[in-house]
């Protein structure tokens, strides 16, 4: 069974940009959402993906991830991408022995900057890079498919994070 633990956090200023290993853009659609699960396709580089994910929000989900054509992945969400698509460019930052993804969002949820790290365990410890924000893992709103649906730039200034760069 695949079981991603993941902890997501803001980020503060663009000091990771230092430490970057590579990057890669992102697309992806979503064609799938119920109250258990969350589908989408993803182009990422020059691959394509098509990926089920459990319920959002929480640190430690079920996901089940397939590496498909990219081509297939590109008529898949032009055909059956249920909201706009989620734009990003992923860098890949090491930091005390783990691998973070910092993804600067770009279309609709321009502005946004969030770090991710995966976990082999909950419990985990993890020493946090001077760049990293608040904390927003159980924060639905930060998840891909609440973006989509409701992207940052909508969001109000009340509630939009001052730390984002």
């Amino acid at each position: 069974m695949a079981v991603e633990i993941e902890r997501k956090f803001l980020v503060r200023n663009d000091d990771w940009r230092r430490q970057v290993r590579s990057s890669a853009i992102i697309r992806q659609g979503y064609f799938c959402r119920t109250p258990l699960l969350r589908a989408r396709i993803r182009i990422y580089g020059d691959k394509g993906f098509v990926t089920l994910k459990s319920e959002p929000g929480t640190m430690t989900r079920y996901e089940f991830e397939y590496e498909i054509p990219q081509a297939d992945a590109i008529e898949i969400i032009e055909r059956f991408a249920i909201e706009p698509l989620v734009t990003k460019t992923r860098h890949e930052v090491v930091h005390a022995g783990l691998r973070w993804a910092v993804d600067v969002f770009t279309g609709t949820n321009e502005g946004l900057v969030l770090a991710e790290v995966e976990l082999e365990r909950e419990e985990q410890t993890v020493i946090l890079p001077d760049w990293i924000g608040q904390e927003v893992t159980g924060d639905r709103r930060y998840g891909n498919s609440s973006l989509a649906r409701f992207p940052f730039i909508g969001w109000s200034r009340k509630v939009q994070p001052a730390a984002v760069s």
